[in-house]
């Protein structure tokens, strides 16, 4: 079967659904790739760079469209802006497209494509669980976008991001406030941190609040109880007393800090107004606001998509194509999404395309299967929160069973299991040599001191204690040293491989320690 991979005709989109490097993948999959003449020009792939990679590079996006079997593209199918050729009327029957579609946003979009009989599957609704991560287009530009959006704030707010003190003068260091801990704010959080910012993050999802530490930022939560985790890792459209206590907190944060990225969305809806009018007048000369949301009608009420507006001596950035203005990079990690759903479409490497329902990633990823729409898929097999056991009545009892009427309590028990454990060490104390007891106190205390220093170390730091603690162990090289000048030649071979074994562990111990510390350090 034929890939085809046409030319962007969305206006101001650079990306390109495949690269040389990944059509190559594709082709050892089984496939050809054909890409269309100039498609891959605004991201710095020339059309030489395919057709060394053995891909053959049709003239026209007809051409293409007619000889392919599977389509990829990056946005959905729409009207060319010059030549006013629909991309949907390029569909025939049995062809299968894929992209970002967003089936909740489109519907007239999926009526049209279902009648032509094809099968879509959208990159936006890849289901969000641990076997899809390799295929999870929507994290793979969010990542890109959080990035690019910290740029963009420091293009246009005019100052450091780090505090310095010069012989001219006190530089403070910049703060900015991300609202929304997912893919895209932990990017821009890990981004405005590396650059020296004060750094803060709010979510709905209180088990991004580690994540966000982890990072160097301060987490702001809101002082309301409540859950905002919803299915497959998403927020849930929060309670009008939560968005109250929310819309508080904002305002106190919009009038202290300079930049301010919202990054805020629920899958299907459209984007949560979090930043008023009120707000932004309150905000600093000079500070600025990047909309991540301004594709879905923003987060801030004053947000134009696609364009950067002044407003109250505030800057609001509503670009919606943040990852197209890293085109080459993004597209470079769009098209190893894609080569990975091939993968999972073409289990035997054979070139042939199976669109198995019963698998859960396909079946989610999948809109429309020859022509009948199959959008929405069935909720994922996942719980974002354990659901709550379910209370049973239990039956009157009548009669106390001879067993439960001894049973003894809780502290009863335990003062029975501490004598019973004193009586013991008193009976091997009392019969025990002096030796023996010496050592075996040794050895209790070294426990207890164990335990107390492993359970108080960060967790983050667990993997290098435990190869330090590795290094260490090698010590028996201490007996190896005393065994290698014993009469026998056979002590002398084993106390000397005991010496090479124990020195390469407690080196590479060492070695690796230095190694994974160094991760944490900036």
């Amino acid at each position: 079967m034929k890939l085809g991979v046409p030319k962007e005709i969305h206006a101001g989109e650079n990306r390109v659904a495949t690269t040389p490097e990944v059509a190559e993948k594709l082709i050892k999959l089984g496939f050809s790739v054909a890409v269309e003449a100039g498609a891959g020009d605004k991201a710095n792939f020339s059309d030489d760079a395919y057709r060394e990679a053995g891909v053959e590079v049709l003239p026209d996006a007809e051409s293409l469209w007619s000889a392919s079997d599977i389509v990829l593209k990056v946005r959905a199918p729409e009207t060319h802006p010059e030549m006013a050729v629909d991309e949907v009327d390029r569909l025939r029957e049995g062809q299968c497209l894929i992209g970002f579609i967003w089936p909740g946003q489109n519907p007239e979009l999926m009526e049209r494509m279902a009648g032509k009989k094809a099968t879509v599957l959208a990159m936006d609704s890849v289901p969000r669980i641990s076997r899809a991560q390799k295929l999870d287009a929507l994290s793979s530009m969010a990542n890109i976008a959080g990035y690019r959006a910290v740029i963009e704030a420091a293009h246009h707010f005019g100052r450091f991001f780090t505090g310095q003190i010069t012989a001219a003068g006190k530089v403070p260091p910049a703060k900015v406030f991300v609202i929304g801990a997912g893919v895209a704010g932990l990017a821009a959080v890990g981004t405005a941190s590396g650059l020296g910012a004060i750094v803060r993050a709010s979510d709905t999802r209180p088990e991004v609040k580690d994540q966000v530490k982890s990072m160097g930022a301060e987490f702001i939560g809101v002082d309301y109880e409540e859950q905002g985790t919803g299915v497959g890792g998403y927020a849930k459209i929060m309670s009008e007393g939560y968005q109250k206590a929310q819309k508080e907190m904002f305002a106190r944060q919009a009038m202290d800090v300079d930049i301010i990225i919202t990054t805020a969305l629920v899958p299907g809806k459209p984007a949560p107004k979090l930043i008023t009018t009120g707000m932004v007048e309150s905000m600093k000369p000079g500070s600025v606001i990047v909309d991540l949301a301004s594709e879905q009608g923003g987060n801030c009420e004053l947000t134009v998509p696609g364009e950067v507006v002044i407003r109250h001596g505030v800057t609001l950035i509503g670009y919606t194509d943040l990852p197209s203005r890293l085109a080459r990079q993004s597209s470079q990690l769009y098209a190893t999404n894609l080569l990975r759903l091939m993968e999972e479409l073409s289990p035997q490497k054979d070139g042939t395309l199976n669109v198995n329902m019963d698998d859960e990633v396909i079946r989610g990823a999948t809109v429309i299967k020859d022509g009948a729409i199959t959008w929405p898929p069935p909720p994922p097999k996942i719980a974002a929160v354990p659901a709550p056991a379910i209370a049973v009545a239990a039956a009157p009892v009548t009669a106390v069973s001879k067993k439960e009427r001894f049973t003894l309590p809780a502290v009863v028990k335990t003062g029975l299991l501490l004598g019973i454990s004193a009586l013991a060490f008193y009976g091997l104390g009392s019969a025990a040599p002096a030796a023996f007891m010496a050592h075996f106190t040794v050895f209790v205390l070294a426990c207890f001191v164990g335990y107390m220093v492993i359970w108080n170390v960060t967790p983050a730091l667990h993997t290098p204690l435990m190869s330090v603690t590795n290094a260490i162990s090698s010590i028996i090289a201490i007996g190896a040293l005393i065994q290698v000048s014993s009469p026998g030649i056979v002590l002398t071979i084993l106390a000397g491989l005991a010496l090479v074994l124990t020195t390469v562990n407690m080196f590479g111990g060492f070695w690796v320690t230095q190694r994974m510390l160094r991760m944490f350090r900036k």
